[in-house]
């Protein structure tokens, strides 16, 4: 089977290289409006893409009537985000956030979900994430027919909870993913529970 993509429209497009393009991370992002409340949606069009500056890179869209989301704005208003990397226990609460509330309402209180200080940095971070990113925005592109966000955030500092943490044999700090439990995303409506590590030799 091969599919030409410039004969299908964008939600098409969309669908056919979310259900390809698999596993995904997520980042659960936090940010703060401008009545200092704190928004949170999880985005799988996401990566890490350079360490020198250390960036990552989130894309986001618009919502359905085509207003700017919640996310974009805080972000492109106020430089500062935290980007959380979600474990399975918090998956219920991951994929709820993904639901449309009212601008001034937060995810954290509709799914009473608690925030701790992050050490150093303006917001907070969620108390039950074991990592979690310190980011300020570095450079936002608008790109596409269908207008997306590509917003590259650097890391100023990352949260690891000790209980996943330790080192590898050249002393270098490693998380313990089968403690850490990350989820993934899929296409449509799924997501993928951590599974089996396979560890190999590395020949470069």
């Amino acid at each position: 089977m091969i599919l030409q993509l410039d004969q299908f429209k964008a939600a098409q497009r969309y669908y056919l290289m979310s259900q390809t393009l698999v596993p995904r991370p997520v980042a659960w992002v936090l940010s703060e409006n401008a009545s200092g409340n704190f928004n949170l949606a999880p985005f799988s069009y996401f990566n890490a893409i350079c360490s020198a500056p250390p960036l990552i890179m989130i894309s986001v869209g618009k919502k359905p009537d085509g207003s700017e989301k919640d996310t974009r704005r805080n972000i492109r208003e106020r430089k500062h985000f935290t980007v959380h990397i979600a474990s399975l226990a918090s998956l219920e609460a991951l994929n709820k956030s993904a639901s449309p509330l009212d601008e001034n309402e937060s995810e954290l209180d509709a799914f009473d979900l608690a925030t701790t200080d992050f050490d150093g940095f303006t917001l907070p971070r969620l108390a039950d994430c074991k990592i979690a990113y310190a980011c300020e925005l570095h450079e936002m592109h608008i790109i596409g027919e269908v207008e997306q966000a590509v917003i590259y955030g650097e890391i100023k500092s990352i949260y690891i909870d000790d209980s996943i943490a330790t080192e590898d044999d050249k002393g270098r700090i490693k998380v313990q993913v089968d403690k850490l439990q990350p989820v993934s995303r899929l296409g449509a409506s799924e997501y993928m529970e951590p599974g089996k590590v396979v560890s190999l030799k590395r020949y470069y």
